[in-house]
């Protein structure tokens, strides 16, 4: 069973509320959970707080998402929470400030994790906030046990890739025509500028990264 597990918050502090910001009339948080329905998952579920909770969760349905809400600075035992619940065996973790996100590089990351027998896995080389993070819940829930580190706690994911020696860690690469220097992640106000004109005129369906990677090589801007 496969879980795509989002989190998004409200509170960021150089864009609050970025995740309700509108590409071509959408919200940003929208975009991100439409690309991801793409993915063939058992489930798909936005991961908030509790504060954040009531403004998010007609968004989460509009997308058919669960909603589910953790603590709002242990986002690791956030998400612990939410795979002692759903029960997965594995978690595509993405975030909602990455509105392009690639459902066909999810699906690599999957394959390549399963293929490698790894409790971790990301791909390398390709535009920032394009990716999603794959895990073995047996994995996370162990990290979630172990760590005690803020940083740990607060990002989910480092206490695997920190710790090789106990978890099965691969970077994979690419496949062909996603390798790329580009930043598809909103984080400040002149992301949010220049994600919303590559969003001009699509919609999280139609949207097509690697055409994106085609064109921003073609103008030399990779």
């Amino acid at each position: 069973m496969t879980a795509v597990f989002l989190q998004t918050r409200l509170n960021s502090v150089r864009l609050p509320r970025k995740a309700l910001l509108p590409l071509e009339g959408i919200p940003l948080v929208e975009w991100s959970m439409r690309r991801l329905k793409q993915i063939e998952a058992d489930c798909y579920v936005l991961l908030t707080c509790e504060a954040d909770a009531a403004t998010l969760r007609l968004n989460a349905a509009r997308c058919g998402f669960d909603l589910f809400t953790g603590s709002e600075t242990d986002v690791l035992n956030r998400f612990a929470e939410a795979a002692r619940l759903y029960r997965p065996d594995w978690i595509l973790r993405a975030t909602g400030d990455n509105p392009f996100v690639s459902p066909a590089l999810a699906a690599e990351t999957l394959r390549q994790a399963e293929a490698a027998g790894a409790d971790y896995a990301v791909l390398k080389e390709i535009p920032t906030g394009s990716s999603v993070e794959a895990a073995r819940a047996g994995a996370l829930l162990a990290a979630e046990a172990a760590a005690t580190d803020p940083y740990d706690r607060e990002h989910v994911m480092p206490y695997l890739y920190r710790h090789p020696e106990t978890f099965a860690v691969i970077g994979g690469a690419p496949p062909e025509g996603y390798r790329s220097r580009l930043s598809v992640t909103v984080d400040t106000e002149e992301d949010y500028r220049r994600v919303a004109r590559w969003a001009a005129g699509l919609t999280p369906e139609t949207f097509s990264l690697k055409r994106l990677i085609a064109a921003q090589a073609e103008e030399g801007r990779l």
